[in-house]
């Protein structure tokens, strides 16, 4: 079921998004001085609905010249008095910092970085902008130009610039979430596929994408990819429709021009023509904790089992050294060669080696965790390794980036672990059992 539900107290009372006011800097010719009104510092007045919103939306493709031609064109045309676009404040500083060629330094925290919801955010979302990046190479056009496009005109025009889109993280978070594994598993795999094989068809990329702007095109693909991953297209498609809805229903006593992609564009009318389904900003950016599920539970209790299995074990008489021993060779020796296969130092294979059995009957732990801090020291890993992730062309090209060569040891040793675990229950523990329930 979906996670978007109505509004719970059914009111129309919408907050404005995050708007900026962009002037020329006066000390550099090649950045831009952004003033932000963050919706939580606008006074808390009412904005009333009105009956005849003055509303365009554009519908764009990301990478398309034409979509850059057709904002500029209806942005001269209507001379909002704001200009909404489908970013969030932290992927529009990113895109107008990379235009300018400015590369902001940030804290990159390995330790947090390396667990496991995190790890995946940051291998997809590298992932998807390089697929994103080369396309707009083949075409000649950058990713987002239009929306850049669309806050220079605004400029132009004086209006101001309304950031209307979900933070990506929150937005990736909870498409991770709601998909099922058999969702996620396909997902890597096309993802994998498309670098492995890429496209054959014969038709040029700008034909495909102009054709992706057409209603009929969009409706088919977004169908199936509603009918292929559920879960993943409520949480990077509708759940953004209502978002981004509910942010233009703030605005609506603005004359206003939308920038959107074009696959949002009637989810998003959708939701304005039946406010009272636009659910609150809260519920949409919500994270869900960790629950207990059947895979999870299944997760505490097989090591569990593997400690009751030994103290049963031992106390009928049973020799358990041997036993033991064999545990702490599978599981570490899994993790040691896992690490060591995925490219790792000795070190970090040694480490490996020696935290595995512990992790093993700890739920919360991983082996690659520490085999990977370890190797992120020994390697020095540090914020231009994460800048520079979703830059490359080739395998060669990511084996050397250091952080990737972190992520695939994390990989690596949590694999082989996981082998040679399954090698104990094998060896070890379906002995144990049949020696003492005689199964």
């Amino acid at each position: 079921m979906s996670d978007i539900n109505q509004n719970e107290d059914k009111d129309l009372y919408f907050h404005r998004p995050p708007i900026l006011r962009i002037y020329p800097n006066d000390n550099t010719d090649s950045e831009e001085h952004i003033d932000v009104t963050d919706s939580a510092e606008v006074e808390e007045d009412i904005i009333e609905p009105i009956h005849e919103p003055s509303l365009e939306i554009v519908g764009t493709a990301h990478i398309s010249e034409k979509s850059v031609d057709s904002v500029r064109e209806t942005i001269y045309e209507k001379k909002p008095e704001i200009v909404a676009i489908e970013l969030d404040l932290g992927r529009y500083q990113r895109l107008l910092d990379e235009s300018y060629g400015v590369v902001r330094e940030e804290k990159m925290d390995l330790k947090t970085l390396l667990k496991s919801s995190n790890l995946i955010v940051t291998l997809v979302t590298a992932f998807l902008s390089n697929t994103q990046k080369r396309m707009g190479e083949d075409v000649g056009v950058k990713p987002g130009s239009e929306m850049l496009e669309a806050a220079r005109i605004a400029k132009e025009v004086d209006a101001d610039v309304a950031l209307i889109d979900r933070n990506i993280q929150i937005t990736l978070k909870r498409t991770i979430n709601g998909m099922t594994l058999k969702e996620k598993l396909t997902f890597i795999y096309e993802l994998v596929a498309s670098y492995l094989f890429g496209n054959d068809e014969e038709e040029s990329i700008e034909e495909e994408i102009e054709k992706l702007k057409q209603e009929d095109t969009i409706t088919e693909v977004m169908n199936y990819f509603k009918e292929a991953s559920p879960g993943g297209y409520n949480a990077l498609v509708h759940e953004r429709d209502a978002y981004m809805a509910y942010n233009l229903k703030s605005l609506e006593d603005k004359n206003v021009v939308a920038v959107v992609g074009a696959g949002h564009k009637q989810g998003i009318l959708t939701f304005l023509s039946n406010p009272e389904t636009i659910p609150s900003l809260d519920s949409l950016n919500y994270i869900k904790e960790s629950r207990f599920s059947i895979t999870k539970i299944i997760l505490y209790l097989i090591p569990l089992l593997f400690v009751l299995i030994f103290i049963v074990a031992f106390f009928q008489g049973i020799n358990i050294e041997g036993g033991l021993i064999n545990y702490l060779i599978f599981a570490g020796g899994g993790a040691f060669l896992g690490s060591l296969l995925s490219g790792s130092k000795i070190q970090s294979a040694i480490v490996a080696f020696l935290v595995a059995p512990i992790t093993v009957i700890h739920p919360l732990l991983a082996a690659g965790w520490f085999s990977g801090l370890v190797e992120g020291k020994l390697r020095k890993v540090g914020f231009d390794d994460m800048h520079e992730l979703a830059d490359f062309e080739t395998f060669g090209d990511l084996w050397h980036n250091k952080l990737f060569r972190v992520i695939l040891v994390v990989i690596g040793t949590n694999l082989g672990c996981t082998i040679g675990v399954l090698i104990t229950i094998n060896n070890v523990f379906l002995p144990y059992l049949h020696a003492i329930f005689g199964i």
